[in-house]
């Protein structure tokens, strides 16, 4: 897999069946190596060891209802009170990062709710902070650390 845009982190990746597989520290289970997944690693490492959010916040692949359809998001990391902190959006590195892409997460946080938005596609990193009184998103250099 390429090198992206996030400190290096040691993954345990194994060949299984002729599949690599990467183990997910959320999950605690080895999951197939595709490029979006090779992604979604490197963002719960960072969100665990730079940001300091404890694994036990982090909720990966999980079917989200909007508008009466069935999704999954990528990671959402949760506050103490059980609230949303972040929702993350993942794609691959050859994937760019388009205003659709903005407009999925936009959709999925009509029902998550969450206070701040992460998309990337582990070369290109965007982060929004929710403004709820003027109804709009301001984009940020970085989501803030796990307050403890």
């Amino acid at each position: 897999m390429e090198p992206l845009n996030f400190p290096k982190f040691n993954f345990r990746v194994k060949n299984t069946e002729n599949q690599l597989r990467i183990f997910d520290i959320v999950r605690k289970k080895f999951v197939v190596l595709q490029p979006e997944e090779w992604v979604r690693q490197h963002v719960i490492h960072y969100l665990n060891v730079h940001k300091g959010y404890p694994l036990s916040h982090i909720n990966v692949e999980k079917k989200l209802m909007v508008n009466g359809l069935n999704k999954r998001y990528d990671i959402i990391v949760f506050n103490r009170d059980a609230s949303i902190a972040l929702l993350v959006e993942c794609k691959s590195p050859s994937t760019l990062i388009v205003q659709s892409t903005f407009d999925q997460i936009a959709r999925y946080n009509l029902k998550a709710n969450s206070t701040y938005l992460m998309v990337t596609n582990g070369l290109e990193h965007f982060y929004c902070q929710l403004d709820v009184k003027n109804e709009k998103y301001m984009f940020l250099k970085d989501i803030p650390d796990f307050s403890r």
